[in-house]
């Protein structure tokens, strides 16, 4: 992209120019195109770039879920790791992968911008998964181990080679797509015009169709990679991904004139650093009786490009950052241009954004345990599987592939959702949404008490059965799946939802990404709880409620802690929600 000084003026000039205005040819919200000229309206962004932004999701989905949906199969039965080790690895790997893209965000919105960082996370997202490849070819697989009998410390050295390899090729993924998942996100809703009334309503689906895309290539991944890596073997089946990574590498990089792209407007991380330290370095001073008198840019050049924010009258003390001292007026009148010192006075606007991640961190915290229970379903759901029949008349079906029924769940309502659901919700409440994002996220919150319990109704009648009567069929953990697929277009759209509208225009791919931050607590829970679990119930030499021979264990009792969990979590939301108090621009 064009990024000289000419270029910039040039870009200004048009954007002030009224003919463009009164004329609709460009947007209007004073994005991009590639060459760095302001963006015309029906040449680019929409559902034109989208289309390729989707395409690159589902590439990207599938690709992450082809090795995350058999994970802990492939750590049990390849790598021999126990059950709640294996469960453990899973959901801290799943963790970082959740975690890094805060990273990615913050280059994304202080330094690259989305595209290059998208660009360059995807292809580190590649690399990563061609080193899982190769570690599946080297000569540890069972059906190789016998060449290597009289040579058992061979055989140890390829295990522990073929471990280490794989879970450097793990780590690099993990990085990669940090980088790639809250810009492609974010990138996606920014092809939308917010200004511009239809687009703003497309903006609202996009989110919908992002998660639908997303599950439909879940599906693919937990029924036909599945299938694959069961039926031709690991080196083939960890194959698949990095192949399908690399076609979404091209479909995004292919549509490049298509897209808008916006301005990054410096280090968000640094703008919430200048009002903390702005109200600490002015902790005793007097808030004045006009709040009008709190410092504030003027509308002229010195605010363009930067969404103003009204001032709200919660969390006061931030406010100090933009109180004018009598030195710092005398200060700023003394110079020309006038000047001022970021560290010691702040715009309103500035302050307003941090006041806006303040009031998300309780809802941000209410919603981490629904992740934690989202990760049961790659990881104990999976075992409970391996503990079922898994014969469907003459088709063996792979536990892990019992997620499409989560998924496909997710295709199914998605579509019925944003069609049938929303239109007729906003008869009833004028809302463009339906109902708001906090609603709907309570509404899904309700699904994992309801799965935990379901899963644990199936446990203790699996363990009933297992002595001596026939196994129970693994189509009995179809309404788990369902339930927590109910859960992701309730909570996990709503939230994704909830996180960009609610962010300043300067914190839109950060707080993106604390939407998938989320899911990396989630998953860090997840695997503390069950270390706590395992460190409670296995002390003495008992077999704890979840031990490699689950018939042996109790793993109903762990489904039903996380019930009643879920259900005082989703109290703790409830009372957050009621007290969140929703951003206002102007």
């Amino acid at each position: 992209m064009a990024s000289s000084g000419e270029q910039r003026e040039h870009t200004v000039a048009l954007l002030d120019s009224p003919a463009a205005e009164v004329e609709g040819e460009y947007t209007i919200d004073q994005s991009l195109d590639f060459d760095g000229n302001p963006a015309l309206k029906h040449h680019t962004g929409g559902w034109r770039a989208c289309r390729s932004v989707l395409a690159t999701e589902f590439c990207y989905c599938l690709a992450y879920s082809g090795v995350s949906q058999n994970l802990v199969t492939y750590l049990t039965t390849v790598l021999r790791e126990s059950n709640v080790a294996a469960a453990k690895n899973v959901s801290t790997w799943q963790a970082t992968c959740f975690l890094t893209p805060i990273a990615g965000a913050v280059v994304a919105d202080s330094y690259w911008g989305r595209y290059r960082t998208m660009v360059v996370s995807c292809s580190m997202g590649v690399a990563g998964l061609v080193v899982i490849a190769l570690s599946a070819n080297l000569p540890l697989l069972t059906k190789n181990a016998e060449l290597f009998t009289g040579f058992p410390t061979l055989v140890s050295n390829l295990a522990s080679a073929q471990e280490s390899v794989l879970f450097l090729g793990l780590y690099m993924t993990a990085f990669g797509l940090g980088g790639l998942r809250p810009c492609l996100m974010s990138f996606g809703a920014d092809q939308f015009d917010h200004n511009d009334p239809p687009e703003r309503a497309s903006k609202g689906s996009f989110f919908n169709w992002y998660v639908f895309t997303m599950s439909c290539a879940s599906v693919v991944s937990s029924t036909c990679v599945v299938w694959a890596q069961d039926h031709f073997g690991w080196p083939l089946g960890l194959a698949i991904p990095a192949a399908v990574l690399a076609v979404g590498l091209a479909c995004l990089v292919s549509a490049s004139r298509r897209y808008r792209f916006q301005r990054t407007q410096g280090s968000p991380l640094t703008r919430v650093c200048q009002v903390l330290v702005a109200a600490v370095c002015k902790f005793n001073a007097q808030q004045p009786a006009d709040r009008s008198l709190l410092y504030e840019l003027p509308e002229d050049g010195s605010m363009k490009g930067i969404q103003r924010i009204e001032h709200t009258n919660d969390l006061q003390f931030f406010d100090k950052a933009a109180i004018v001292l009598a030195s710092e007026a005398a200060e700023e009148e003394a110079t020309l241009p006038p000047a001022r010192n970021p560290w010691r006075l702040c715009i309103v606007t500035q302050v307003e954004e941090l006041k806006i991640l303040v009031r998300m961190v309780p809802v941000w915290a209410s919603i981490v345990f629904y992740y934690a229970v989202s990760a049961q379903v790659s990881s104990t759901f999976v075992e409970q599987g391996m503990a079922m029949d898994t014969n469907v008349g003459p088709v063996r079906v792979p536990p892990a592939s019992m997620s499409a029924f989560d998924l496909l769940t997710v295709v199914v309502l998605v579509p019925l959702y944003d069609r049938l659901l929303v239109p007729a919700a906003r008869r009833l409440t004028g809302r463009a949404k339906g109902i708001s994002d906090l609603q709907r996220i309570g509404a899904g919150l309700a699904m994992p008490a309801l799965a935990m319990a379901a899963a644990a109704l199936v446990e203790t009648e699996r363990l009933r059965r297992a002595p001596s009567g026939p196994a129970m069929s693994v189509l009995w953990q179809a309404p788990q799946y369902v339930l927590m697929g109910v859960g992701d277009v309730l909570a996990t759209v709503g939230q994704l939802d909830f996180f960009y509208s609610q962010a300043p225009a300067s914190m839109k791919t950060v707080c993106t990404a604390l939407g998938f931050l989320v899911m990396a607590a989630g998953s860090y829970l997840s695997s503390f709880l069950l270390a706590a679990v395992e460190w409670a119930t296995a002390a003495g030499g008992r077999p704890g409620w979840i031990p490699d021979d689950l018939d042996q264990g109790h793993l109903d009792r762990f489904f039903w802690m996380m019930s009643g969990l879920a259900c005082l979590n989703l109290v703790a939301f409830g009372s957050c929600a009621v007290r969140y108090n929703s951003r206002k621009a102007s």
